[in-house]
Parts: structure tokens; sequence; C-alpha cells
């Protein structure tokens, strides 16, 4: 049994004879004819009556015929499967990205992505830099949005913009005049973090050494939004990525101050496996984000 001849069943039974069904399929009567008499030895059931004025399926060979449509179907799901392979850009493309950095990035990026690539709609999941790495490892996701330094074996990082840190109080606090502040103004201060195992909470530990680690669990928070908060409630004060304090967030009774230059800052980049099939859906993404127009993104061409 061939698709070939499958086909020749199912044209055979739509068409009602031989010499229509031969010309639905493009071949000469004969060698249909053939091909359903061997099917039928094959079997070993007849799939057709004959009559004089046409042909139609046996009760088995309705059957037959029903099922062969559904293969042939399948078949043809197949083929669009294998056509999609040819486009990069049609297809869905799971997209890994931190928590500190996906509801602030992904709002804008999605909106020019549809533009470069409307076919290739975006899955995303959101987790930790340790989970993601696992993830892009197992295929699980095609890339990853991550803040560097990312290291792993098999994968290309590719920076694509780097993001400065702001100091953000209280309404009515007391720094709220000023234009600037350094990490030593820091110092003692009530800071608020986002708890342990969160790489920029390492980041901006590291940035900003004078900070002391808060002792209670009462002073940290699970993310970025949470932090905005709690500073806004008055509890203390913190520092936030940039992107994370523009519009929509930029009327909540919170104000941020720049740090002076060289502002402490991270630097964000596109990780994604060496071997993937499917460069130019990479490509996509970072002329996605290189067409954003954002104050907070210093873009890295």
């Amino acid at each position: 049994m061939t698709l070939t001849e499958l086909r020749y069943i199912v044209a055979l039974a739509q068409e009602g004879t031989f010499s229509r069904a031969a010309k639905a399929c493009s071949v000469s009567q004969p060698s249909l004819s053939v091909a359903i008499a061997h099917l039928e030895e094959e079997f070993g059931v007849p799939l057709f009556e004959r009559a004089k004025g046409g042909v139609t399926p046996t009760p088995v060979g309705e059957q037959v015929v029903a099922q062969a449509r559904k293969a042939l179907a399948e078949v043809d799901k197949v083929k669009t499967i294998a056509r999609r392979g040819t486009d990069q850009l049609e297809g869905e493309f799971k997209l890994g990205v931190i928590h500190t950095i996906g509801p602030y990035l992904l709002p804008q990026l999605v909106p020019e992505l549809t533009r470069v690539a409307p076919a290739m709609p975006l899955f995303i999941e959101e987790n930790t830099t340790a989970n993601l790495t696992v993830l892009l490892a197992e295929g699980q996701i095609d890339a990853a949005v991550i803040a560097l330094p990312f290291e792993m074996p098999g994968v290309v990082c590719r920076p694509l913009y780097e993001e400065k840190f702001q100091v953000v109080v209280p309404n009515g606090h007391p720094w709220i005049e000023r234009t600037s502040m350094s990490p030593e103004d820091l110092a003692g201060d009530k800071v608020l973090l986002l708890k342990a195992g969160n790489c920029f909470r390492d980041q901006v530990l590291g940035a900003c050494p004078q900070i002391s680690v808060p002792d209670s669990e009462l002073r940290m928070g699970f993310s970025i939004g949470t932090i905005r908060c709690m500073v806004a409630s008055g509890l203390g004060v913190s520092v936030l990525p940039q992107g994370a304090l523009g519009k929509p967030y930029s009327n909540e009774p919170i104000h941020a101050i720049p740090f002076a230059e060289p502002a402490p800052s991270r630097r964000v980049a596109l990780a994604w496996r060496a071997t993937f099939a499917r460069p130019k859906a990479i490509g996509a993404l970072i002329a996605a984000v290189q067409a954003l127009r954002n104050e907070a993104y210093r873009l890295l061409v």
C-alpha cells in the first residue's frame, strides 16, 4: 500500500468512474485500474462494486476510503510543518526572561517583534537565571534574556543594552531635592532589597557595597513591584533599574534619583544555544530590541 494508491481510491470514491478519477489524479486510466486492483488483492477484499454506470465503494471500501482520507490529511499536516521549517520567522518562539526584566521590557518588545516577525508568536517563560539556564540547556526554551555575567557551554550571548540603576525614595524624603546620589550616600540607611538568590540583588550589593544587608525579612521583597510599593509606603529607600521606573510606574508616590557618573548599571543580553536552528528568529528578536526608543536602555549595537 502506498500513498499514491490511497489517493487513487479516494479519487475513485469521489469521482465515481475510473476515467474521471484517472483524470483527477493526472494518470492514465489503465494505471489507476491496475493500482486499485493491486490494493484489493493486497487487502484480500473488494473495495468497489463495478457496474456499467460507474463504481461505488463496498461497505468495507467506505471504511477504507474514510481512513485513507484521514491518513492523507495527516500527511498534508506533515508537509505543512516541514514547509514552516523553511521560514525561520514562522511558528512559536519560546523566550525565557528573568523576573526583574520581563515585566518592563516585554510590553515594549512584543509590539516591535510583532512588526518584525508577525508570524512568530512568543511563548514566555519568566523565571530565575538558574532555572532558565537549565531550560535553555534542555531545549525547553529557545533563548533567554538575562543579565551579564552569564557563561554556559555551547551558548552564545549577545549584549542588548545597558540599564542604569537609580535610587528611589518616598515622596517627602530628605533626599528628594537631590539631583544625584553616590553609593556612599546609602551607607547606614534602610535600603530595601530583593530576597537572597535574585541576581539583581547581587548586582546592587556589588555596585553599592556600602549597603548593609537587612537583618529582617520585612525589609526584603520578592519582586521589584513589591519593593516599589514598600518604598512608597515609607518603609525605606531602594536601588532599582531605570527601566522599572518609567511609565506607568512614574505616577506612584516615589521619586527616582540618578547616581552620579559613573552610575552603577547592569548589562542585559540575549543567550541562545550555538546549535539553534533558527538564527533568523534570533536576529528578529535583536532587531526588535534595537528598535526600542526608551531612554532607560542604552542600546549596544
